[in-house]
């Protein structure tokens, strides 16, 4: 696996380029600007870099010339961009960017760009001496919150409870209650609900517990969560952020 650098200055983006580039086994190292992304360089020399164009103080294309003139582009390099044009695109190609993405980023033009980008010609081998991601392609990434910054979520959670054999029972009382029975398999088969709330938060409750029932049957693969609810993975990184799954949780309990 391959050491990532990730130059963006929206904590949201990075945040989530950084969990999905780990869920692949990169160790993923941030940065928010051109002078961390310099200091980020050269310290792990990383086997490739996502930068993104539009940045404050010194932008990416800036950056990009600044590592061509000086023989520092030993390492691929994708542009992004969420209002790239199709000159600036062939400036950076011709400053020697590998290739460009046009955010927002869906989960397989992501992977395809960094696979592509890998297996380059002259790029460094992951592992090859002097790459550092050879010790430390465990997946680690450095650690950074959540953030809505990659738009509404275009995916109704009710949704994704299509197709899974989900029943949901409404218990009458002096507390209303439902009772999500699934498959009588794996953890966390049957939960007890409080409808006496508002719609939304009766909602995330619900969609919280099924996703986290999801990840602990899955062993924490964020692949197979995403087949087997039906949901892109980019969405469905951002609908555990929003609903405060631990993910972390889910990975080490999963093995």
């Amino acid at each position: 696996m391959a050491t990532i650098l990730v130059v963006d200055d929206e904590l949201g983006i990075r945040a989530l380029l950084s969990e999905i580039l780990a869920d692949e086994g990169h160790t993923v190292e941030l940065a928010e600007n051109a002078a961390q992304a310099r200091q980020v360089r050269e310290a792990f020399r990383p086997d490739l870099v996502l930068l993104d164009i539009w940045m404050p103080d010194v932008d990416g294309v800036t950056l990009l010339k600044e590592w061509s003139a000086a023989n520092l582009l030993t390492m691929p390099v994708i542009m992004m961009s969420g209002h790239g044009t199709i000159d600036t695109a062939v400036e950076a190609t011709k400053y020697g960017a590998s290739a460009f993405l046009e955010k927002p980023i869906t989960l397989q033009k992501l992977l395809r760009a960094v696979d592509a980008a890998l297996l380059k010609p002259g790029a460094r081998a992951p592992g090859a001496p002097g790459a550092p991601g050879a010790a430390g392609a465990g997946g680690s990434a450095s650690g950074m919150p959540g953030s809505s910054a990659m738009g509404a979520l275009r995916h109704d959670g009710y949704d994704a409870m299509a197709g899974t054999g989900m029943a949901v029972h409404a218990v009458h009382g002096s507390h209303a209650a439902a009772v999500a029975a699934l498959a009588p398999i794996g953890p966390l088969a049957e939960q007890s609900f409080d409808l006496d709330r508002p719609l939304r938060e009766a909602r995330d409750a619900f969609e919280k517990s099924y996703f986290e029932f999801h990840l602990a049957k899955e062993g924490g693969s964020m692949t197979r969560v995403a087949e087997k609810t039906g949901l892109e993975r980019t969405h469905l990184y951002r609908k555990l952020k929003q609903l405060g799954v631990d993910l972390t949780r889910n990975k080490r309990n999963g093995g």
